[in-house]
């Protein structure tokens, strides 16, 4: 039975998805080396697990910053910046 975490989500969720992505990575790493073995176009099979893999971490860096400025803005009691372009 899955235990409960503070915010009422199952704790199973997160570590299930991360085994997903593990396994997909491994399938799409391994797809991409009998590419490479079979083919004459490494460098573009290499260039685009390399810029996948940046894009994919860029963008996780900028989730938890964004979370985290979130968290801290909510312990601060702030309200979130007004758009000063309006009059």
């Amino acid at each position: 039975m899955p235990t409960e975490c503070p915010q009422g989500r199952s704790a199973t969720g997160p570590l299930r998805s991360l085994l997903q992505f593990s396994a997909l990575l491994l399938l799409g790493g391994l797809l991409v080396a009998l590419g490479v073995i079979l083919g004459d176009y490494a460098s573009w099979y290499f260039a685009w697990i390399v810029g996948t893999a940046m894009i994919v971490l860029v963008s996780a860096a900028a989730l938890a910053w964004l979370d985290a400025q979130e968290a801290a803005r909510g312990r601060l009691g702030a309200k979130p910046p007004r758009n000063r372009a309006r009059p």
